[in-house]
Parts: structure tokens; sequence; C-alpha cells
């Protein structure tokens, strides 16, 4: 039997790279998957290619949205068994470059509307139900120039601990993966000498793939990691070691 056959599922920011790879994967385990995306133009795109999804054009960085994103997932499914918190932003430069409006971005698209739409879909999820946060490698190294960035997903991460203890008396199990580089369109635009010096960090000698992220969340979604809680996979090739 598919590990998800039948569960309801929200995908955020699901129109490309990791997200979209796991809308596919989610609906290829039997779930049936909403998708959210920043444009009509990529949510066109992205239904065109996965088939039968629901599609909620929302801005993960504007907070007042994710009230909208709630609305449509209970017109659509009623009850909400799986969600993936992906949407987000990759800014990356120097401490000296940053400035207030820059900085409140990273932090409203990464942290903020994610926030305020688990607020807001706290009603809805069943019991059981499972929560994945997409954190990063870049919470746990001293990469330069991410500075806010790596504040950013070290805040999702510790809300996986803090909402699991939180919400496991509901039924809601919370986890985190944490990527290292994976090759989406944020390093697919980068330079074939930024990618080489990328590569030199990874000790396994290569990029991930949006499906070994994709996978991971699969099992965190599944009933297979029912005993789950409060973990973060660190997918990264070894980059943290």
């Amino acid at each position: 039997m598919p590990r998800l056959q039948g569960k309801r599922a929200l995908i955020t920011g699901g129109t490309s790279g990791i997200g979209l790879e796991t809308a596919r994967r989610f609906l290829e385990e039997g779930a049936r998957v909403a998708i959210t995306g920043l444009n009509k133009a990529g949510l066109d795109a992205a239904r065109k290619e996965l088939g039968d999804v629901v599609v909620i054009e929302a801005d993960a960085g504007d907070a007042t949205d994710q009230g909208k994103v709630a609305v449509e997932i209970r017109r659509a499914f009623g009850q909400l068994d799986a969600l993936f918190i992906n949407a987000g932003i990759v800014e990356l430069k120097p401490i000296g470059q940053w400035d207030v409006a820059a900085f409140d971005r990273s932090f409203n698209t990464n942290v903020k509307g994610p926030y305020f739409l688990l607020q807001e879909l706290l009603p809805m999820f069943a019991n059981p139900a499972s929560i994945v946060i997409n954190g990063s490698v870049n919470a746990h190294i001293g990469m330069p120039t991410s500075s806010v960035y790596g504040a950013t997903k070290a805040a999702m991460i510790s809300l996986t601990k803090t909402l699991s203890g939180e919400l496991i008396s509901r039924g809601i199990r919370v986890n985190a993966v944490s990527a290292g580089p994976i090759m989406t369109p944020v390093h697919a635009g980068r330079s074939d000498q930024g990618r080489a010096a990328l590569i030199k960090q990874i000790p396994a000698g290569r990029f991930g793939q949006p499906s070994e992220i994709a996978n991971a969340v699969v099992f965190l979604a599944s009933d297979e990691a029912a005993f789950t809680v409060g973990a973060e996979m660190l997918i990264d090739g070894g980059m943290s070691l």
C-alpha cells in the first residue's frame, strides 16, 4: 500500500525545487496534495506537471496571507494530515551589506509567515498529523555571508523542538529536514566555479538531489515515523561533520 494513502497534505513553496519534487512524491504515495506559490504562472506550470493538485496563490512572507491559505485548505480538504513548511528564500551577503528591508524580508518569509500559517492551520490538523519543517545545514555551520539565512533556519529548527513539546498531546508530530546544497534553481544559477568551490566543502563530493530530501519528508509524514518527534534529519552529504 502507498505510504501516504488518503492523507491530506499541504506543501508550501511547491512550484519548484524541493517543494515540487515532494509534491510529486506525495502524489505517488497516495496523498491528496495542495501547494502554495507566489505567482499564478508558477502555480499553473506546477499543476500542469503534477496533475490533480490544489493550487493556492500566497506570499509566504506575508503573515496576513496565511489565513487565506487556511480557508482554501478547509474548503478543499476539511482537515489536514501532513504539512511541509518548505517555502523560503536564500539571501547571502556579508553583514555590512544588509539593510533593514532585506533582513525583514528573510525573517518574514522564512520565520514569521510560516509561524502564522501554523497558527491558522492548527484547528484543522487531524489526530494523528505530521508537520515537517525545512531547515538547513546553515543553522549548524559558520558559512560566511549566511548570518541572516542561518539565523532564520536556526529559528525554525528551534520551533521544531518547542512545538513538538506543545503539540504532541494533540497527536501532532513536528520534525525537520535540514539539507545541505541541493541542485535546485538556487544553485543551478551559480557559476561552474562557484559550484565547484561549494562541492569542495561536501565530503560526499556532490550536490544532493531534490528527491533525496523529498524521500525523507515522505518518511516523516508517514505512519512509519510515528515515534519520531522533535527530530532533525541532516541530509547534507557530510557538510556539517
